[in-house]
């Protein structure tokens, strides 16, 4: 099937849809799977403060990134999966570039994702990272709508 699957997971709703799709996909296969989170850049009040505050919102973020995908690799081991967990920077970038930039470089087969399937002004004015996703991957991406939300 796939020699590699990136799922970006942020701990969201939509991101345990898109773990629970992967693990269903995945189960019995000899796929290597990695979760990738993509820490945001900080607001820029807190960039331009001072290096101490700086580094402790930092570190802040990567605790939690490490919390949230530790909590995921113990879900994916009681369905008897195992994955790698990437904590990514988006470095100006935007989370999606990020994403679809890691799947490229680790030659990832599948690219998975949730979505808030948000319409209208709410997609307008907050995007939508697993459509860009896909605008932007060369490789197939498989979008899991958040449980609840009707086409």
């Amino acid at each position: 099937m796939y020699r590699k699957v990136l799922l970006a997971f942020d701990g969201s709703p939509p991101a345990n849809a898109a773990l629970a799709a992967a693990a269903m996909l995945l189960r019995g296969q000899p796929t290597e799977l990695e979760l990738v989170y993509v820490m945001s850049d900080l607001p820029l009040s807190v960039e331009f403060s001072d290096a101490t505050l700086l580094e402790a919102s930092r570190s802040s973020q990567r605790a939690a990134a490490e919390a949230i995908l530790s909590h995921a690799s113990r879900h994916l081991a009681e369905d008897g999966l195992s994955a790698l967990s990437t904590i990514l920077d988006a470095s100006g970038r935007r989370t999606a570039e990020a994403i679809v930039e890691r799947a490229v470089r680790e030659r990832a087969g599948l690219i998975v994702i949730g979505s808030h399937g948000r319409r209208g002004v709410s997609r307008a004015l907050l995007g939508s990272d697993a459509e860009l996703v896909a605008r932007l991957s060369p490789v197939p991406v498989l979008i899991v709508k958040e449980p609840g939300h009707a086409p």
